[in-house]
């Protein structure tokens, strides 16, 4: 290796010694579109043969569907988390002009993968009812899953040229050094704000994020293996070796961007949430001030409950606001939210500004753990997670709590999912340290060695690209 080479792997260990170490919706059209779509891309990245003229049309079992449209609904969640990480870096060096076109594509595998979701909402609520059209509700799924892929690989090829890793990696490797640097130095600095939100608040306030230093960590101790590796894979002149190195790298990189910043935005919002609560416990006591006079959608005797139980929430809340002992402030505004909303009127703005603030912290903190655990999260938990972000996005004021609860779900749902999963390659001789928060993290494609072909823009196909047979 050059000198250059070897200064290089020095400045990227000294960080890492700093840290420590329905159903009509799929109709007949779609469904067409659908088969062209899977002669070219399936699931595992094959393509399906056509049928023969003399073979004859089978239908697959709703069981056998049901299962294909739930496993195609993470691989596609899963295709373009990816291709959004990849995207970065490549808008980082090339500009945003450059990737237009590949944040266009990503763009429409969203909203195909956000309607392929919102089906299987439907499907999952009885909707509809009849056999015929929930077979077809679940083969719209499966094509709009298939279509988020064939998208994504539509111009895979092209995005590949863009980066050029093989032959510009002096550049794009200095890209995600200075990403690894920056990182490094955050990541002290968010082990203290993580200490500082322990001694001020409830220890529920940070449950969310806690143990994120430490998984940032990790990624970036992955991370500079595989620069390091990048860099003398280059100068070795194998560029295809050193350009996946570089991949793995800048995934990793990707994930621990994510938890430092959680932690950070976490601060941030705990810290609103607690200026915001004297508003909250005000505006709520106006809104049951005389709710059994303004409130004619309820029966009076269920008004009165609700009043009292609200009653005694606000006056717990004020109790914790006034004990000078830590609180939660989030989970208060989200007490007093789900406790005066049944018979509230929208008197008070001040609730709907409280429940957009514990819906959106829950909604992110939730999507930040699927894509940093994402080989591991399965489809129950995602699609929670989609509908909380589209009630979020484009419900009203007063759906904001229902956000919040399908948020809370998802995260619980997919911790589960960590859980049961497990992960082989904790502690496993021969990986090199860090592997397996890849592993989990999704960072390698198929995770079976710290070699493994690294993830990148894409859909099925990527694992063709990057050197597996189909499958």
């Amino acid at each position: 290796m050059s000198d250059t080479s070897d200064a290089s792997v020095a400045d990227l260990a000294l960080p890492l010694v700093v840290l420590g170490a329905v159903g009509a919706l799929a109709g007949y059209g779609y469904v067409r579109r659908t088969r062209r779509a899977r002669t070219r891309t399936t699931p595992g990245g094959s393509a399906h043969p056509a049928h023969s003229a003399s073979a004859a049309p089978t239908t697959p079992p709703v069981t056998d569907l049901d299962e294909q449209s739930r496993s195609l609904l993470t691989e596609a969640d899963n295709w373009i988390r990816t291709s959004r990480e990849d995207l970065d870096f490549a808008e980082a060096r090339a500009g945003s002009t450059a990737v237009a076109p590949f944040a266009q594509a990503l763009r429409d595998a969203e909203s195909e993968l956000s309607a392929a979701f919102r089906i299987r909402q439907q499907y999952d609520a009885g909707i509809p009812a009849d056999k015929a059209s929930r077979h077809h509700a679940l083969a719209g799924i499966v094509g709009r899953c298939q279509e988020v892929g064939r998208r994504l690989d539509s111009e895979a090829p092209a995005f590949d040229r863009l980066r050029a890793l093989e032959g510009q990696l002096a550049e794009a490797l200095e890209t995600a050094e200075t990403r690894f640097r920056e990182l490094a130095g955050r990541v002290g600095t968010t082990e203290v704000v993580l200490a500082d939100l322990g001694r001020r608040y409830a220890s529920s306030a940070s449950a969310a994020v806690t143990g994120y230093p430490e998984q940032a960590k990790d990624r970036l101790v992955f991370a500079t293996t595989h620069l390091n590796q990048a860099r003398q894979a280059s100068d070795r002149g194998e560029a295809e070796r050193a350009a996946n190195d570089l991949r793995a790298a800048e995934g990793a990189v990707s994930q621990a961007t994510v938890l430092i910043t959680g932690v950070d935005r976490l601060a941030a919002e705990l810290e609103e949430a607690a200026a915001l609560v004297p508003a909250a416990l005000t505006g709520a006591e106006a809104e049951i001030a005389d709710a059994g006079t303004r409130v004619t959608d309820m029966p009076p005797g269920e008004v009165r409950t609700t009043v009292l139980h609200a009653n005694a929430v606000l006056a717990a809340v004020r109790v914790e606001l006034t004990s000078g002992q830590p609180y939660d402030p989030l989970d208060s505004l989200r007490r007093i939210v789900r406790a005066v909303t049944p018979v509230a009127t929208g008197r008070s703005g001040v609730l709907a500004t409280a429940a957009l603030c514990a819906a959106r912290s829950t909604t992110t903190a939730a999507a930040d753990f699927v894509t940093t655990h994402r080989a591991a999260v399965g489809a129950t938990a995602r699609l929670h997670l989609a509908e909380a972000e589209r009630v979020l996005a484009t419900g009203t004021p007063e759906d904001r709590p229902r956000a919040d609860e399908l948020a809370q779900r998802a995260r619980e749902i997919a911790e589960q999912d960590v859980r049961t999963h497990g992960n082989p390659h904790a502690g496993a001789d021969g990986h090199a340290s860090g592997t397996a928060g890849a592993v989990l993290g999704g960072i390698l494609l198929d995770g079976t060695s710290p070699a493994s072909p690294a993830g990148s823009f894409g859909g099925p196909e990527t694992r063709g690209r990057r050197g597996f047979s189909a499958t």
